[in-house]
């Protein structure tokens, strides 16, 4: 009776540690998704544009910011400054398409609509199962970086199939690392909340920009 009441005494915190660590996270979440979508329309009505050395530095000093204070209050804001910054930078996508599509807004509402579904979908799945997705790390790792290879080689190619392919490659990549990333807070592999919610951020973020850059190749209309 007495290691039955030890094992449950362990496992209850253990337990409530994972929920308040899900609870932080996607609260968190949907308030740096709401922030960013600010940004995005600031960005977007007023025409900012910044320099792809500034959006690339821009992106990992932050990044690295949050790494840094993640254990702190200062990682609060340092995750805001983050998705902020993301959120302006997706002005000038977001124009080009709304303004070279006749379909544009169109195009923008249903990768939208599209990202949150998949998002949902995985993340209840993961959750509901509690499936153990860590098996899945190497791989996603080499994916990712052979579809960021290809990537940088179709800058300099403009075939417009291998953009699809590209692109589906990281909808395919940003859907498993939901499922892993969800996987690694239930099951206990990430205890950090906010290093979590720039996980899966970054997920969503990717997963926007290839679902639209997919529609706007198969179903765009350009004016």
């Amino acid at each position: 009776m007495q290691q039955n009441f030890n094992s449950v005494s362990t496992v209850a915190p253990s337990v409530l540690a994972t929920n308040k660590v899900i609870r932080n996270t996607y609260i968190l979440l949907s308030l740096t998704v709401l922030f960013s979508a600010f940004t995005a329309f600031i960005s977007t009505t007023m025409n900012i544009t910044m320099p792809f050395i500034v959006v690339i530095g821009g992106y990992f000093g932050l990044l690295y910011l949050v790494s840094a204070t993640a254990n702190s209050a200062m990682g609060l804001i340092s995750v805001f400054a983050l998705t902020g910054f993301m959120g302006l930078t997706l002005g000038p996508i977001l124009n080009m398409y709304i303004q070279g599509f006749s379909n544009g807004p169109e195009l923008v509402t249903a990768a939208l609509a599209s990202t949150g579904a998949i998002f949902f979908s995985l993340s209840g799945y993961a959750m509901t199962t509690r499936k153990d997705f860590s098996y899945m790390a190497g791989f996603l790792f080499v994916g990712t970086a052979i579809a960021m290879l290809a990537g940088i080689a179709g800058m300099f190619f403009n075939v417009p199939a291998l953009q699809i392919a590209i692109s589906a490659a990281f909808v395919l990549l940003m859907s498993g690392y939901i499922l892993f990333q969800t996987s690694q807070i239930i099951n206990g592999g990430e205890r950090n909340y906010i290093m979590a919610t720039v996980s899966l951020y970054v997920s969503l973020f990717n997963l926007f920009l290839s679902l639209l850059q997919i529609l706007g190749a198969l179903s765009g209309r350009r004016n």
